[in-house]
């Protein structure tokens, strides 16, 4: 009988105490007023529990009045503790997991499959949608229609698509950028190339292979015609029937298609295995497969959507003009002003005095000198019924303004410590006039709402009480504009928006803001060229070279304007510094600088990017910006997306042209769309974004119907290993306390865990969420184990379903925040990327990580692999001298290859070691032991593990134990030098890597600093002001010539090499630490 290592309150879990046998106790609650108790199976699906109630409930009276069976539908309230309705009966109650056994049988209303796909989307998406419907705004009621008419518009489109388009849509290859063939880096030795491409191709459905050498210019097509022209030579006449049409090529152990007609040697995947030197494994696969999976989706799609007709639809009425009056906003010349209500649920001192300060932003700018209430006493209330004016006139608002509050105590000392007020730091007190001023809470509100119409009226804003580490005047308006949901608690500041008209006060239409322009540059005061000399040219071109972080002085930001029309032709790349440079409180410069866009040069999607970040809340500017990345290949797109995802944060109103953009992009391509889907679902449950993302999330699901099931599955089964992880945890925590010997069978309770039916099932055959082109099949039980380490991840050992079942391993961590380690390694994987576009390839291992909710995530499980320590102690009996063993690795590496194999894997050890040397420099990753260093069998170095950045090394006793600038210890010189001591030619190549790939990172240091600044809001602990991110502009040494940088990249490596041997003492303690845990 298997170990009862479980919560014993919870019902669903597997082996549960209070569930007995396989059988449940549930109270059934039916609409004629009927109370039924019965057991039922745990693991039934809704279906057949609805059918056993049936038979039940015909004993009961009152029975005839139920009606048909089909017009019911179960409701429970599920573990979040809100209403679910159980329209999807093909669940198992044990998947439901209702917070008590309790089912209510309602009538169903009509309209069944919309209802499913309602109920289908809540379930996958983590949110009801019948939250969203309840929730009492406008903007939210208006996104969803307009999004639900597009996604039906995009599946309609989708019913008229041919197999083929839907395959290219689907599961399209990664190829390399069009205008720039790709080159074949160094590592592809030309002989190679010249010689042909040697493919091996696997027939579907058959054990047969061929091999055959191409040429890297040769199609698919011309390929599958080789390919099936050897088939028949050995297998004779009676195959004469077969052609290349009925046939298309697929990545043998994916589910990635080489669909149009490029060369192979564009398909990254062609590409990749040239530079590893491996044969590329391609299948081809029946049409009639292909047209099978087409068929399903299509049904599925229709069985929701009406197939578009050939008649177009009725078009809505146009909208009537001049049935109502507006006031444009441009027309009312009186400063701004808001009335200051009240303040209820302040948590601050008796003895306090309590004050308000609002200021008004533009991105980061104060658009006036900031408004500051009366001091106030009382408790928990604090009256005021005071008027705030701003010094800024209505007139010269601009669209984005945004109005932030602070609330916060003034006392004579700073606050008493105190379990209540542990949300405030001392380091956020502000001592001014012989007072201290804590901050309290703090709120922001767009001045416009979602339609451009100026707010007024009476309004409540629940506050937020956790503040970041930088505060502008105490006021954060790098802050979301929701208001706090958990409204119970949280202070609330009551406000009045002022009436300035009897009609609508209204920004204008973009047609009117070009008119201002124009009349502005009609008129003889102005001289728009503002063209300057020689001398300013050079001042000009000196200011636009400096990095983002860098600050401008008002006399630049007055020169920049005035030669607006220089920088564009000159400096086109510089536009986010003349948007820092414009005057947003003037709306005569923000119309000019309007104008101005629309001849603006196209900028890369690279320089675009920044134009996302907070800085820059214009919606005309974010659509240049979405304009300019519309220019990306999906494959660049999917390298940017976890910032693109974050900066949605900065997006003050739900319909915008980032969002639109990224839902058609995801809806066009089923790999963006399933990362999208992730990156959004993983921060759901965070209260400043969870209706937007919800909203994001239904749009790309009714715009993706097919998809839906692919990615449920994939929730349910992060869910069941979440469950193991917690039976594990449990099991530990009680084992400890009893001190019995029952932790042995902690792993003997998570492996009858995982053969339970209802685990297999839904572990199995599912997509992996880490790369949606491989299919996982089944567990292979015997290989699971958990990790030692504190919440006990999941080493759980997969087959993959495409090319004899080979192992795949993945790594579930739950309690862990996964986000800064995706971040670091897209960070690798954009530099291995820039190293390879300079023909450098340094056999980076970017390997996969996915945060996939709060604190959990999937880490990939890099194949022959082992650290640097195990390495170490497998050489040595005792720990503490295994550190200093310098052969350990080397002979590791002789062990795994011999011969020509030896000395390419030393090679690939050389490039690896250059590549990580300087990324961990770069990105300042601390925490360097040999437990989070690996070396694959073939010799790649690599790193995981980055809990520490940016220069946050650990420190003990208040001293840095790291005191390195990168990893580089003798024993992997011994290796780099092929184990001669002399063999300075190798290390010179390795030293030449380094300085090369420092290079090519500082010729980009813009586009890194970029994407950190894009992160700022996603809340990690260690990237959390722009004072994190100037780590990166001393590292690249921005601002310096290449000749300084680089001398000072190479004092850097001497001081590694140099200070080895404390890297050496830290390992031996790591070591010795280990060894004794053990």
């Amino acid at each position: 009988m298997p170990p009862a290592i479980t919560d014993l309150m919870d019902l669903w879990a597997a082996h549960s105490q209070l569930s007995g046998e396989d059988l449940v106790t549930v109270d059934f609650l039916l609409p004629t007023g009927i109370y039924i108790q019965m057991d039922v199976p745990r693991e039934a699906t809704i279906q057949h529990i609805k059918l056993l109630l049936w038979k039940q409930a015909q004993t009961y009276p009152l029975f005839p009045s139920l009606g048909e069976m089909e017009g019911h539908m179960f409701e429970c309230v599920n573990q979040a503790a809100v209403h679910e309705e159980l329209e999807d009966e093909t669940r198992r109650l044990c998947d439901v997991r209702p917070f008590w056994p309790m089912l209510k049988l309602v009538t169903r209303n009509c309209g069944r499959a919309e209802r499913l796909l309602d109920s289908k989307i809540g379930v996958l998406i983590g949110k009801g949608l019948h939250e969203l419907d309840a929730l009492p705004d406008q903007e939210v009621k208006d996104f969803r229609s307009k999004m639900f008419r597009i996604s039906e518009e995009k599946m309609q489109r989708v019913q008229l698509m041919n197999w083929r388009e839907w395959l290219q849509a689907c599961f399209s290859p990664q190829l390399e950028p069009a205008a720039r063939p790709a080159p074949i880096p160094d590592a592809v030795n030309d002989k190679q190339v010249e010689a042909g491409l040697k493919v091996t191709i696997h027939f579907d459905q058959s054990q047969d292979t061929a091999s055959l050498k191409v040429c890297p210019s040769t199609t698919p097509a011309e390929l599958m015609e080789q390919a099936l022209r050897k088939w028949l030579t050995t297998h004779g006449p009676e195959e004469e029937g077969r052609h290349a049409l009925q046939y298309v090529l697929r990545v043998s152990d994916k589910l990635e298609f080489l669909c149009g007609d490029h060369p192979l040697i564009q398909y990254k995947y062609i590409k990749a295995c040239l530079q590893a030197k491996d044969c590329p494994h391609l299948t081809l696969v029946q049409v009639s497969t292909v047209q099978e999976m087409f068929d399903k989706e299509i049904s599925a799609i229709g069985a929701v959507v009406n197939r578009k007709s050939s008649n177009p639809p009725v078009p809505l009425p146009p909208k009537r003009r001049g049935t109502s009056v507006q006031t444009c906003v441009w027309d009312v010349p009186t400063p701004f002003k808001i009335v200051l209500i009240k303040g209820s649920k302040v948590n601050a001192e008796e003895t306090a005095k309590v004050q308000v300060r609002a200021g008004l932003f533009h991105g980061t700018e104060l658009l006036c000198k900031p408004a500051v209430s009366s001091e106030s006493s009382g408790r928990l209330e604090h009256m005021w019924n005071r008027t705030l004016e701003f010094d800024i006139m209505v007139s010269d608002l601009p669209r984005m303004a945004r109005l932030c509050f602070a609330i916060y105590a003034l006392t004579d000392k700073g606050p008493k410590k105190s379990a209540k007020k542990t949300h405030i730091n001392k380091y956020q007190t502000i001592r001014k006039a012989g007072k201290v001023h804590y901050p309290i809470a703090w709120v922001n509100t767009m001045v416009f709402d979602y339609r451009g119409q100026l707010k007024t009226g009476d309004i409540i804003l629940h506050c937020w009480s956790s503040f970041p580490d930088e505060l502008e005047e105490m006021l954060n308006p790098i802050g979301t504009i929701q208001t706090n949901p958990y409204t119970e608690n949280a202070t609330a500041l009551h406000i009045n928006f002022q009436d300035y008209s009897v009609h609508p006060v209204i920004f204008p239409p973009f047609d009117k803001i070009l008119e201002k322009a124009a009349e502005i540059a009609g008129s003889s005061e102005c001289s728009p060229m503002g063209r300057g000399g020689k001398k300013f040219h050079i001042e000009l071109k000196e200011i636009m070279e400096r990095d983002p972080l860098s600050q401008l002085c008002e006399n630049e930001k007055d020169l920049i304007w005035t030669l607006r029309y220089d920088c564009m032709e000159n400096f086109p790349q510089s536009l986010p510094k003349l948007l820092l440079s414009v005057k947003w409180s003037k709306h005569e410069d923000m119309a000019q600088l309007q104008a101005l866009l629309q001849i603006w040069p196209k900028l890369s999607p690279r320089d675009a990017l920044e134009l996302l970040d907070f800085n820059y809340p214009d919606q005309y500017v974010r659509l240049y910006a979405v304009g300019c990345l519309k220019d990306m290949s999906d494959e660049e797109l999917s390298q940017y997306l976890l910032q693109l995802v974050q900066v949605l944060r900065y997006e003050p109103y739900y319909d915008c042209a980032l969002t639109r953009f990224l839902l058609d992009r995801a809806q066009c391509n089923r790999n963006i769309g399933h990362f999208l889907f992730w990156h959004l679902r993983s921060e759901i449950h965070m209260p400043a974004v969870s209706v937007q993302f919800s909203l994001i999330l239904e749009a790309y699901c009714r715009g993706s119907i097919p998809h839906i099931e692919v990615l449920k599955k994939q929730v349910d089964a992060l869910s069941k290993l979440k469950s193991v992880n917690e039976l594990i945890k449990l099991g530990n925590i009680k084992n400890v306390r009893s001190k019995t010997k029952e932790a042995m069978l902690t792993k003997e309770a998570m492996m009858t865990c995982l053969r339970q039916s209802g685990y297999t099932e839904t572990l199995s055959d599912l997509h992996s969420p880490l790369n949606p082109s491989v299919l996982l099949s089944g567990i292979n039980v015997e290989k699971c184990r958990y990790m030692d380490s504190k919440m006990k991840p999941l080493w759980i050992v997969y087959n993959n379903k495409l090319l004899g079942g080979e192992n795949l391993g993945i790594i579930f961590k739950n309690g862990d925040d996964l986000r800064q380690d995706m971040l670091t390694l897209q960070i690798l994987r954009l530099m291995d990327l820039l190293w390879k576009e300079a023909n450098l390839d340094l056999r980076i291992v970017p390997y996969g990580c996915l945060a996939t909710g709060d604190r959990s995530g999937l880490i990939e499980v890099v194949s022959s692999a082992d650290t640097i320590a195990n390495i170490q102690l497998t050489s040595s009996n005792v720990a503490a001298a295994a550190a200093f063993n310098k052969d350990a690795l080397l002979n590791w590496l002789k062990e795994k290859n011999s011969g020509d194999a030896l000395e390419k894997a030393i090679e690939e050890f050389t490039l690896s070691c250059a590549g990580y040397c300087v990324a961990t420099y770069v990105l300042g990753i601390g925490d360097r032991h040999s437990d989070n260093i690996m070396v694959r069998s073939t010799g790649q170095l690599f790193h995981i593990d980055f809990g520490h950045i940016l220069g946050n090394f650990k420190s003990k006793f208040g001293i840095k134990r790291e005191r390195v600038p990168f990893i580089l210890t003798h024993d992997f010189i011994h290796v780099i030098q092929q184990g001669k001591t002399g063999n300075t030619e190798k290390f010179g190549s390795f030293r030449n890597y380094c300085e090369q790939a420092y290079l090519i990172l500082r010729r980009n240091g813009n586009l890194f600093i970029t994407l950190f600044a894009l992160m700022l809001t996603a809340g990690l602990p260690e990237l959390t002001s722009v004072k994190d991110i100037q780590y990166l502009k001393d590292s690249l040494a921005l601002g310096k010539t290449d000749d300084e940088a680089l001398k000072q990249f190479r004092q850097k490596f001497d001081e590694a090499l140099r200070e080895s041997w404390t890297t050496k003492v830290n390992w031996m303690a790591h070591n010795v630490v280990k060894d004794n845990r053990s």
